[in-house]
């Protein structure tokens, strides 16, 4: 099965776009952080379609950290894709080494991929059909102004790294594109080519959930992510399952998917 199948049959069987990030902070947490994890997982895996750990916040914790993020795919039910939020870029052969950790020792389904230094050093990540990468093409920081959206003149830095996501010739593996919640209205996300989406900035950073009505009618699957918000809720760590929930309800009412299951 292909990653793009995978991460299909998830969406369609949770009737569910949401991504749900892992961010653990250790001072926002009561008890261990692999208890944390697990309740998450436990409190959430209904609603979301996918997870994606950011790998800094399991290095910040060193070796304990490393443990922790290459145990994750057996805290995750089946059929609910991992996608290693570890934004890499290097030459190639120091990519091979990365891939390797990631997709064989961490167990990810797809990783994120920073193209900046071209083609070469991503066709380590692309060479297995059951994997898949998402690019960074306009993210969700402030920042992403500075280079990402800078005008090349014929299309913005970004633009050229969504087009990437088209060449087949770099690999089988599904290769899709982040696009920041915060930089895209509705127009914006129709106007894309139709690839795979990460979607981030919706919640904490503040994103408008109205643009995801651009998401609704592709055919490739897309996700929007949400950490924050969900692993350390207003209302107390009581509450994760129904934050995730009203993610996945609000994502979908936005986007005109899934209707019936809101009702």
């Amino acid at each position: 099965m292909t990653y793009r199948q995978l991460l299909g049959q998830s969406i369609e069987t949770r009737r569910s776009h949401l991504c749900v990030g892992l961010d653990p902070l250790p001072g926002k947490i009561d008890g261990s952080v692999a208890d944390f994890l697990r309740r998450v997982i436990g409190e959430t895996a209904a609603y979301a379609a996918a997870y994606k750990p950011n790998i800094a916040f399991f290095e910040a914790m060193g070796s304990d950290g490393y443990r922790l993020v290459e145990g994750l795919r057996d805290m995750v039910p089946p059929g609910i894709p991992v996608i290693l939020d570890a934004k890499r870029s290097d030459i190639p052969d120091t990519q091979a080494m990365y891939a390797r950790a990631y997709f064989e020792v961490m167990r990810a389904d797809a990783v994120t991929l920073n193209a900046l230094l071209g083609r070469d050093s991503l066709r380590p990540f692309l060479a297995d059909e059951t994997k898949g990468a998402y690019l960074l093409g306009l993210t969700s920081n402030p920042g992403s102004s500075d280079f990402l959206a800078r005008d090349l003149g014929d299309r913005p830095l970004w633009r050229v790294f969504v087009d990437l996501c088209g060449e087949t010739s770099l690999g089988p593996a599904t290769l899709g594109a982040v696009m920041g919640l915060t930089h895209q209205n509705a127009a914006d996300f129709a106007a894309l080519p139709d690839i795979p989406l990460l979607v981030p900035g919706l919640g904490a950073q503040g994103g408008d959930a109205a643009a995801l009505a651009g998401l609704g009618t592709r055919q490739a699957p897309w996700l929007v992510n949400a950490s924050r918000s969900i692993l350390y809720p207003a209302d107390g760590p009581a509450h994760i399952a129904r934050a995730a929930d009203e993610f996945r309800r609000t994502i979908n009412r936005a986007a005109g998917r899934f209707p019936d299951h809101d009702q």
